[in-house]
């Protein structure tokens, strides 16, 4: 069984398409079955695309600690 650390450490590789198949299949798998890293993984994505826009925005006041917060809770062992 993978860890739930070893998937968040692992997740960059597998989002930029640079994971082996294998790698890919056990994240996939790992997704399917873990709540706490699929929201990580969906909140990760869901960032990227606002980041990718090209329209400017400012961050609210406080995201980057709240953001670091979640995702340190997300990864917590149960």
């Amino acid at each position: 069984m993978v860890r739930c650390r070893t998937i968040i450490d692992r997740l960059s590789e597998y989002m930029d398409g640079e994971a082996s198949s294998e790698l890919r299949r056990t994240i996939e798998n790992h997704l399917r079955h873990c709540r706490r890293c699929s929201a990580v993984y969906d909140s990760t994505r869901q960032m990227l695309v606002i980041v990718g826009d090209e329209r400017t925005f400012e961050v609210p006041t406080g995201f980057s600690e709240r953001l670091h917060r979640f995702i340190d809770q997300a990864i917590a062992p149960a």
